[in-house]
């Protein structure tokens, strides 16, 4: 019995930097108005206006994809989006493969993906990095894409249990 599991959160270097830069202008600007001779900015205000700022731009570092391959099926969550994993039995599931994508043209991004605004009506990804992910095709139509770093091992299990699928 093979089981694949992985775990990823948001750590790419572009995105923290992209991050810190966004971050320098509200900074900035709450520390020039709390230093100005007339200000009416108490000092709890702005620790607690800068303290909100830098914790909204780190939220981004909670979020996890967590994800399994087991005898079952397929179990993903991407917390804190989802509170409970998800599970996709091999019963409902008619094709499971790994595939490169594209996931700004196809996805519009990295995160939970589709079905809402951007790719309406089209498949779904939930992903956090990277190009790679786990293809699947469900019987009721329905596509979803989960994101991986784990090319090999991901195709070695779903070889395993393609058995499963029918």
């Amino acid at each position: 019995m093979k089981i694949f599991k992985e775990e990823q959160n948001f750590r790419q270097t572009w995105l923290i930097v992209l991050l810190l830069i966004a971050s320098i202008v509200p900074v900035t600007m709450m520390i020039k108005k709390y230093l100005k001779e007339d200000s009416t900015l108490s000092t709890q205000e702005f620790a607690i206006t800068i303290g909100v700022i830098l914790l909204s731009i780190s939220l981004i570092f909670f979020f996890k994809l967590t994800t399994k391959i087991d005898e079952v099926g397929i179990h993903y969550q991407f917390f804190p989006l989802h509170f409970k994993v998800k599970t996709i039995p091999w019963n409902t599931i008619s094709k499971a493969y790994v595939r490169k994508y594209q996931p700004i043209s196809e996805f519009g991004g990295w995160g939970l993906r589709g079905g809402f605004f951007f790719n309406k009506g089209k498949e779904k990804a939930v992903n956090v990095s990277g190009d790679i992910g786990i293809q699947l095709i469900l019987k009721n139509g329905e596509k979803l894409l989960i994101g991986t770093l784990l090319k090999e091992e991901a195709k070695r299990v779903l070889e395993t249990y393609n058995s499963k699928i029918n």
